[in-house]
C-alpha cells in the first residue's frame, strides 16, 4: 500500500469514527467544533430558506419537497445536482479539496435553500436577525397558512398596523386597559422594546444566576430550550 492510500484511509477513518468535542453542551465531530467560528459567523441572507430538523427525521424527503415545489414539479430541474448540492449542510465540515457546506452556501446565488442539524441555540445568529429584518415576508407565511390573499395595499396597512412602534401605541393591543392593579405599567409597560436580551440591563448577576438554578429545577427532565438573546 502507497503512503498516498494509507493516508487516504486515515482521512476516511476520521469520518466513520470521528472524534467528538462539545460546543456549548452539544456532541458535534471534533472537525466541525474546529470549525465552529466560521460556522456560527456564517452570513444568512433575507431570502435564505433554512431546512431544519434532527438527523433521520425526513430530511432528504423535506429537501426534495421544497426542491419540487420551487421547480414547479419539474423533475429534470430538480435532478441538476446532488441533494447535498443543491441544498448545502451549512455545519457539515469536510477537508479540502472537497466542499463544505459553508463553501457551498457563500457560493450559491440567491434565494438559497439550506439545511442544518443544529439545535435552535447554536443556530448562527445572522439566521435570526435576517428573520427579523422581514415582517412583510412573517405576514405573507400567515396568509398563506391561512389560505387567504390580501391585495399590496391591505398588506402594507397590516405591516404598518402591527409594527411594534404603533402597537405600542395602541390601546387595544398594549394592555393599557386593564385596571393597575392586575398590570400596573408605571412599574414595566407590557411592551417594551421588542428585541431580545434586554434582561441583561435589569438583572445583576446575582439575580441572573438565582433564576437560572430555579429554571434547572423546575424544568428538570425537559427538552424545552429558550432562546433569551441573540
Amino acid at each position: 500500500m502507497s503512503l498516498d492510500e494509507m493516508k487516504d484511509l486515515q482521512l476516511v477513518g476520521k469520518y466513520i469514527q470521528p472524534e467528538t468535542r462539545e460546543v456549548n453542551g452539544v456532541l458535534m465531530t471534533k472537525i466541525m467544533s474546529d470549525n465552529w467560528d466560521k460556522i456560527w459567523n456564517f452570513q444568512a441572507k433575507p431570502d435564505d430558506l433554512l431546512i431544519a430538523s434532527y438527523a433521520k427525521s425526513g430530511t432528504t424527503w423535506t429537501q426534495e419537497i421544497v426542491d419540487m415545489i420551487q421547480n414547479d414539479g419539474d423533475v429534470q430541474k430538480c435532478q441538476r445536482a446532488n441533494t447535498f448540492d443543491r441544498h448545502p449542510f451549512i455545519e457539515w465540515t469536510l477537508p479540502p479539496p472537497l466542499n463544505s457546506g459553508l463553501d457551498l452556501a457563500s457560493k450559491m446565488p440567491s434565494p438559497r435553500t439550506l439545511k442544518t442539524h443544529l439545535p435552535a441555540q447554536l443556530l448562527p445568529p445572522s439566521f435570526w436577525k435576517e428573520n427579523s429584518k422581514d415582517p412583510k415576508r412573517e405576514i405573507q407565511k400567515i396568509l398563506k397558512f391561512l389560505e387567504k390573499e390580501m391585495p399590496e395595499e391591505v398588506l402594507n396597512k397590516i405591516l404598518y398596523h402591527t409594527s411594534f412602534d404603533v402597537m405600542k401605541q395602541n390601546p387595544m393591543a398594549n394592555y393599557t386597559t386593564l385596571p393597575t392593579i392586575l398590570m400596573d405599567q408605571s412599574i414595566s409597560p407590557f411592551m417594551r422594546k421588542g428585541m431580545p436580551g434586554d434582561w441583561k440591563n435589569y438583572f445583576t448577576v446575582a439575580q441572573n444566576e438565582e433564576f437560572d438554578k430555579d429554571y434547572q429545577k423546575k424544568m428538570a427532565g425537559s427538552t424545552l430550550t429558550f432562546r433569551t438573546e441573540i
